[in-house]
């Protein structure tokens, strides 16, 4: 009799390390389930973060676009404004030069009396 109760002792601590081991590996693959779910919030997260980064990236590129499109048109109205005022320069001096040149004439015509003239 005691042969019978030995085997199913047996049975019986081997069906319950059988539980034990069924449990822990449910365990386990619950904390797996779990950093799973926490590596899958965490990769979201990650991308939204390189989205906006990307985001911010682009924006930044065409600031600077806009930058050198205006530093363009600010040289091309330096230039332009630097034109205009040589030709204003230009037109004052000539400008001069004929007041000048009426100044000497006249002086010339008041040393040139017509009394001189006989």
């Amino acid at each position: 009799m005691s042969d019978d109760k030995t085997p199913t002792k047996l049975t019986r601590v081997t069906a319950e390390q059988g539980r034990e081991k069924a449990e822990s590996a449910r365990e386990e693959a619950e904390r797996f389930r779990i950093l799973s779910e926490e590596a899958r919030v965490l990769r979201e997260q990650h991308r939204e973060e390189l989205e906006s980064v990307r985001q911010e990236r682009e924006a930044l590129r065409h600031s600077a676009e806009e930058a050198r499109d205006a530093a363009e048109d600010a040289r091309h109205a330096t230039i332009a404004s630097v034109a205009a005022t040589a030709d204003a320069l230009r037109t004052s001096l000539a400008q001069m030069q004929f007041l000048e040149d009426a100044r000497n004439t006249l002086r010339q015509l008041k040393s040139t009396k017509p009394d001189d003239v006989q």
